[in-house]
Order: structure tokens, then C-alpha cells, then sequence
């Protein structure tokens, strides 16, 4: 949902089919997201630690496997960093071939202000990993719950509208997304403050 975000920023579309997406990684979350990059018919370049794992999932997606230090390289319009943090770095940054990094890694800016702007130099759009990766939360939420595919997807288009939002800020107010992110959370944090305040001189004492 994040990278559709992602994609309609960039090209103008939402529509994944025919884009090439790189995942680095074949654990849960890498699985998750290529079962919809395949619905969606975009092409798969995968990657992971563990080589039978990654070119199980390539069998199983019709995708291409690749060597782990070459997924950064790749010739792909996105990149989804999937499994370790701390990935976009000095050395990976300049060999990136894509136009977005969307993916549900944690911290995957090394150095968040220096990594961010060496994206931006490169003009790479990067979707803030702890803003795209609550829709994978929102998965184990759910499976935790009682999973309903429902319920999943109708929390997930949340993820759809707050990173179009964070673009939004990000082009209007000419900062990185993730400043934007950062302005987003700040306001919402903010204004549930102001409701809670009106909501607490609103209702009756008790003594």
C-alpha cells in the first residue's frame, strides 16, 4: 500500500504492473509483499541471506534471484528493503539504480539526515520506513486478532493516505520526506492533545 503511495508520487500512478521492484529479503514480510507485487503483475528481482530461502521465493513468484550485494545495483524502478537496517548507507546509496526505496525494514538510513539527503542528491523519492511499515504491523496485528483480510486492508489504506500526505508536505513545504514525516506525526501528536484538552474541560466533575 506504501509503495503505491510511493509509485503514484513519482509516476503519476499507483498501478504497479510492469515495474520492477528489487526486495531484499525472503522472511515474512518480504514473503507478504511479493504475494501483491505478483496480484499487482509487477516483475520481482529478490534477494536474501539465505540462498535457499531467497530461490525458493524466486520459484515460487517467477522472479529473478540475485546475490545479496548485487540487489543494490540492480536495474529496477524500486527498491523494498525488506530485512536488515542500516542499509542505505556511504557505500549503497550511489550504487542504487531506482527512482523510490519503499520497504518495511526498520532504520534502514544509517545516518538519517546525511543518508536522506545523499537520496535526495541522487533524486531517489524514499518513503519513511516506520510510516510504510505499519502495514506490515498492521498484518501481525490482525493475525494476532484473528486475522481479517478485510480488516487488514481497510487499516492499511491509512498507510495509502498518510504517506500522500508526507509527499504533500515534503513538495509543498520543500523539506525531505522524512522531516515531512517527522512534521506529520508532530501535528497529529499535537491536535489529538487539543481534542483530549477539550474533551477534559468538557466533561462534568466528579467529586
Amino acid at each position: 500500500v506504501g509503495m503505491k503511495a510511493s509509485a503514484h508520487e513519482v509516476y503519476g500512478s499507483d498501478s504497479l504492473k510492469g515495474k520492477k521492484i528489487a526486495v531484499q529479503g525472503a522472511g515474512k514480510v518480504a514473503t507478504f509483499l511479493c504475494e501483491h507485487l505478483v496480484k499487482e503483475g509487477a516483475k520481482i528481482i529478490l534477494t536474501d541471506i539465505n540462498e535457499d530461502r531467497a530461490k525458493h521465493n524466486a520459484k515460487r513468484f517467477k522472479a529473478a534471484y540475485v546475490k545479496p550485494d548485487k540487489i543494490y545495483g540492480a536495474s529496477a524502478d524500486i527498491f523494498a528493503p525488506c530485512a536488515l537496517g542500516g542499509i542505505l548507507n556511504d557505500e549503497t546509496i550511489p550504487q542504487l539504480k531506482v527512482d523510490i526505496v519503499a520497504g518495511g525494514s526498520n532504520n534502514q538510513l544509517l545516518d538519517e539526515k546525511k543518508h536522506m539527503q545523499m537520496l535526495i542528491d541522487r533524486k531517489i523519492m524514499y518513503a519513511p520506513d516506520y510510516a510504510i511499515n505499519a502495514g506490515g504491523l498492521i498484518n501481525v496485528a490482525n493475525e494476532l486478532e484473528g486475522y481479517s483480510e478485510k480488516r487488514a486492508l481497510k487499516q492499511a489504506e491509512g498507510i495509502y493516505d498518510i504517506l500522500r500526505e508526507i509527499y504533500r508536505i515534503a513538495r509543498e513545504e520543500k523539506v525531505s520526506t522524512s522531516t515531512a514525516a517527522n512534521k506529520l506525526a508532530e501535528y497529529r501528536i499535537e491536535s489529538l492533545g487539543r481534542i483530549k484538552q477539550i474533551y477534559t474541560s468538557a466533561s462534568p466533575r466528579t467529586k
